[in-house]
């Protein structure tokens, strides 16, 4: 598994500073993700954020800088991305990120425990 290892800290030190939620890192996804209060909220892969945001959103996140629909078995999923560091490296953008799937993050479901 291969994650930016400076990237992970930075997104760790954004949501230690997010009073009210409880934060736990997972391996998942080829990377480490972050999940907040249960549910994945944000995930970094490589030196890439994968973000989880509302799928009403798609049509004006994708438009941002460095963001690349997350595509699954051949169609692109709606209310996930991806952000490669060009969308990432001014402070405001990298804090516009978190902000869109913290957003999302009070809203999403919990994942049900799979059966074993």
């Amino acid at each position: 598994m291969a994650y930016d290892i400076e990237l992970a800290q930075r997104v760790r030190a954004y949501l230690g500073g997010v009073s009210g939620i409880t934060v736990h890192e997972k391996k998942m996804f080829g990377g480490l993700a972050f999940l907040v209060n249960g549910k994945m909220c944000i995930n970094v892969t490589d030196d890439s954020l994968m973000c989880r945001f509302s799928p009403d959103q798609t049509d004006a996140v994708i438009l941002r800088k460095g963001c690349q629909p997350m595509v699954m078995k051949g169609k692109n999923l709606a209310g996930y991305c991806y952000v490669n560091p060009e969308g990432f490296a001014d402070p405001d953008d990298f804090n516009y990120w978190i902000a869109l799937c913290l957003a999302f993050n009070e809203e999403a479901q919990v994942s049900k425990p799979k059966r074993k």
